[in-house]
């Protein structure tokens, strides 16, 4: 039941404020820089993550190559921002960009508009998988991965 709790906590208070709305700093700030892309094994298999190690999201509301996430959404789902490059395990073909409404650049993976979770505080986190059924990992391949993080794993 313990493990449980925070689970049930967090879904409810991401619940209550639509897609996010969460007020916590995101683990990984931008940093202007160019950020590289990579794959890592996890609790529910090989997924895109930035070069740190940081779970990447993809929000299905979105269209290809265009983010619906706006306003509050982005303080519990930054976006990742830049132009990406391929690390190891990345399919080159798959990287993308889009421009976002505040012109600022925004990395895509197979043409889904890439996010970090706020609540994701260490590389191999994966808090933000099946939020809301709509923010999910990409596979290496570009797919999302519906699959819950097993009770009991963390993420990586």
């Amino acid at each position: 039941m313990r493990r449980l709790l925070p689970a049930l906590l967090l879904a409810v208070a991401v619940a209550l404020s639509g897609c996010g709305g969460n007020e916590e700093e995101p683990a990984t700030e931008p940093t202007g820089e160019a950020p590289t892309l990579t794959v890592a094994s996890s609790a529910v298999g090989d997924i895109v993550t930035d070069a740190a190690g940081m779970t990447l999201y993809l929000f299905t509301q979105d269209s290809p190559e265009m983010s619906s996430c706006t306003g509050d959404c982005l303080e519990a789902w930054p976006p990742l921002t830049g132009e990406p490059s391929a690390g190891d395990g990345i399919d080159v073909s798959l990287l993308g960009t889009i421009e976002r409404d505040d012109g600022s650049t925004q990395a895509t993976y197979a043409g889904w508009p890439l996010y970090y979770f706020a609540q994701d505080s260490a590389p191999g986190d994966l808090t933000g998988q099946g939020v809301n059924d709509v923010w999910y990992v990409l596979t290496p391949d570009g797919e999302q991965v519906t699959d819950a993080v097993p009770v009991g794993t963390s993420g990586y």
